[in-house]
Order: C-alpha cells, then structure tokens, then sequence
C-alpha cells in the first residue's frame, strides 16, 4: 500500500518546498488567505454592504450586484467586470464590509439539501465554468475557519471540543491547499469479470480549478459570517491559532464526520488506496467494548456490532451535548449512532437505474463482499434477475442506496422471505475516518481538553504552529 510519499513520485509531484514562501505568497507568514467557491449558477445576486473596488478597471461597487454571464464573459449589473476581484474599502477594514449572497444551496445531495441566504466578509471574485458563474470569496484562513466552526456544529459546543475541530478543520484545509497537487481526486474503475460488472468508485476533494475549496460538504461547510453567534468561537480560533497536525514533517490529511459508529475507519476504505499512519481504526472508548473482535471487518462480527449498543463516546442520549454539536437540521435527525431503513427490491432497482446506470432487472439480493476495520461495506454484490454488478467504495454504496445518501456504509442487510424487501440495519453518520464530532463532544463534556480529544482520534500525529 502506498504512502503520500510514494504516490507523489509515482505521479511526479511535489508538496511545496519551503511553506514559508509559500505563506508569503498567500498574504504573508502572518496568515494565508485562501479562495472558496461559494455559489455555481445563471444568475447569482449579491447585496454589498460597504464599498469594495475593482482591481481590474479601477470602479467602486456597493448595493446590489446581479452578476450573469454572457458569451462566457461575466456581466455585473449588465456591464462587463472581466475576471476582477472586488475587494472591500478602505484598505485593512475588511471585517466592517460583508457581502450577503442570495439562495445559496447547502447540503447538495443530502437529506438536509435547502437554500438559504448567507453573509460573507472578504473579497469576492468571479469565474465562468460551464456556462454559469462562480461566486468565489477570498477570505483570510481564520476567518474562515471561524464560520467552518459554527456552520460544521453548533456555536454553543464546549470550548475543548471547538479547540479540537478548529485544529482538525485547519489541518484539513492545509493539507489540501498547500499540498495542492498531491491528491487524487476522484476515481472510478470499471471491470468485467465473467458475466459480473465491477464499479468501483471514490470521490475526494477534487482539485478545484477555479479556487481552492468549496463551500459545502463536500469539502468543509463554510457558511458565512451569520453562523458566528457567539465569542466562544472566536475564542476557540484564537486559543488555537495556527495549529496544525502533523505527521512525517507532512501536515495531516485531518477527517471528520458526524459520528463514527462507536468505531472509526482507515482512509483506504473510503478513498484511494494510500496509507495515513495517524488516520487507524479503533473503537471510540478508552477500552474495547467487551465481546467484540480487534477489527470488524467479517461479516460476523459486522452484523453483531451494528445490532447491539456498544459503549462510546459518540453513543449519546445527552440532548444537551446533542444541541450543542448538531446545528438545527442536523437535530432533524438523532438516531445515527444505530439506525435502520427499510427498502423494496422496486425501490432499489429503480435508484440503481436512475443514479448509477445500472439496469440488472429487479434487484433479488444484497451482499456484502468486503468490509473495513469498522464494518462499513466497501465492496456490495448487488445481485439482479439479470446478473449482478460489484460496486464501491463507501460513499458509493451509500449513493446508490438512496434518494440522498445512506447515513452510513456500516449496514447488515435482511432480506425478507419472499424476497421482496430489504432491512438495512446500520451504525454511524458519515465515513467515520478521523475526528468523530459526536464522540469529541462528549469526550470535551467529560472533561477532555482538545489535546487529548486530538490526540484520541490521530494517533501519532503531532501538534505544531504554522503562524
């Protein structure tokens, strides 16, 4: 199995020599500034409150904005703007100026999938892909990770536990923008083995082109400034300031998700097939729940684990600690540390028809061919009254599933006598790699301080200061 070293000569890249240039270039060894895609569509409007100036033709801006393209050209308010940046007036006063975006799409593909309107402050700048525009705001990274902090939870959390995310979500961020280049992407292969289709699949953070990260969850929920409620935010950045996770002299391709199950997954399970020392699986409590095996990955011990109520962090009841994790759709839902779907062969033929292509008549069967450490699938025979088709890994198993996606990969499946309906019995919210956000929460309310909580969900990795 390769490690990042090893996948970076093979594809003959990279990471950047000296982060101190490289921080000098993004806005001086202070602190980098970043770019993010917030909005991909027609017509995008924006209201600005304040002045900002274009570096491109030299005019001021300020009200409303309807930004269009046309003939790929970006158009604001019917007159042409070029590629120009505009940013907030007078020089050094960008935290007075905001910009406030109309009917931003958050959770895209998800079961919380809404549009809201959002606050930003910064620059912003504007892209043409596809026919459409992009909306791109040009923040400084704690300001960004500000509003990443309350938009990925509630504001309210324990101070430790933000401490915690704030570094995870930081070293995230620096992992995929200063080691630009190293990543994969995505991937989809496809084979034939005698009469059986295998599709495997993973997507990543892609390399945005346009920017460096989006605003949605597919990279990090960046939802503007109106997500800031309170000073132990601020509070929570300050205190942790430039701090990092590190591994190898690498910063760490830090992972979170909602909650983990009770035991987190390696990154080769849901991503491409590189080793991270500091991202293992391991059963989210100070000691193995008794009965169950070092690993999960047979079937066996899978169905056992996803049908009981192990002892974890992330096994809650706490609707306080709950309310303070979970912004209010997320509280929408609450039983992801165990959950269950019920599914006719009717419905999963037609979501493999409609979301993936795949036409293998009415489905008969669900069996899980591989598992991970945690139990999650991330290798599904699907078997139809015309063939069977493989797929994976385990965000494409929990796509094809569902109208949106399934909470998790980690399912035991019953099939019902006739053959006619499927019971997915599952555990966790998320991939369940890295930082779980439920389990952190609790550890924080337990008395944890964000080093420990660090240093409970990446092990081996150190803790060092970029600026």
């Amino acid at each position: 199995m390769a490690t990042i070293r090893q996948d970076l000569r093979r594809q003959g890249l990279q990471p950047h020599s000296s982060k101190e240039r490289w921080l000098q270039e993004r806005g001086g060894a202070s602190e980098p500034r970043i770019e993010v895609g917030i909005l991909h569509a027609e017509r995008i409007e924006v209201e600005l409150n304040g002045r900002y100036t274009s570096e491109e033709n030299d005019r001021s801006y300020s009200g409303k904005l309807l930004v269009e393209v046309r003939d790929d050209e970006v158009l604001v308010n019917g007159e042409s703007i070029g590629g120009a940046r505009l940013m907030p007036l007078p020089e050094g006063r960008a935290d007075r100026s905001t910009f406030r975006v109309l009917d931003v799409e958050i959770g895209i593909g998800f079961h919380w999938d809404r549009r809201e309107t959002q606050e930003f402050e910064g620059g912003l700048r504007f892209a043409v892909e596809g026919g459409k525009v992009w909306l791109v705001n040009i923040v400084a990274v704690e300001s960004y990770l500000r509003s990443v902090i309350a938009s990925e939870m509630s504001a309210t959390s324990d101070l430790e536990f933000l401490k915690a995310h704030a570094v995870t979500s930081r070293s995230w961020l620096m992992a995929q923008v200063y080691g630009k280049g190293k990543f994969l992407g995505q991937q989809q292969s496809e084979q034939t083995k005698g009469e059986e289709h295998e599709r495997i699949a993973w997507r990543d953070r892609e390399d945005h082109s346009l920017f460096d990260v989006c605003a949605d969850d597919h990279c990090q929920r960046y939802q503007g400034v109106g997500r800031i409620s309170n000073a132990v935010v601020d509070r929570a950045i300050a205190e942790t300031r430039g701090q990092v996770l590190t591994y190898g002299g690498e910063v760490c391709d830090a992972r979170f998700s909602k909650c983990c199950g009770g035991r987190t997954e390696v990154f080769e399970t849901c991503w491409g097939d590189v080793d991270h020392p500091y991202l293992t699986s391991f059963y989210d409590a100070m000691v193995r729940p008794a009965g169950f095996a070092e690993r999960l990955s047979s079937e066996s011990e899978a169905v056992r684990w996803v049908s009981e109520q192990p002892e974890a962090f992330c096994n809650t009841k706490d609707v306080d600690v709950l309310k303070q994790v979970l912004n209010s759709y997320d509280q929408e839902t609450q039983d992801f540390f165990r959950w269950r779907v019920e599914l006719s062969a009717e419905e999963v033929t037609a979501l493999l028809r409609e979301k993936g292509g795949i036409d293998i008549g009415t489905v008969k069967n669900l069996v899980p061919l591989q598992r991970g450490a945690s139990g999650r699938i991330s290798r599904l025979r699907i078997v139809g009254e015309r063939g069977s088709v493989v797929v994976g890994k385990e965000l494409e198993i929990r796509r094809l599933l569902s109208r949106t996606h399934l909470y998790s990969s980690a399912f035991a499946v019953m099939r019902s006598p006739d053959g006619a309906r499927f019971t997915l019995t599952g555990a966790g919210w998320g991939h369940g790699v890295g930082l779980c956000q439920i389990g952190a929460a609790v550890m924080a309310r337990k008395g944890f301080g964000y080093r420990g909580i660090l240093y409970h969900y990446f092990r081996k990795a150190n803790l060092e200061n970029w600026w």
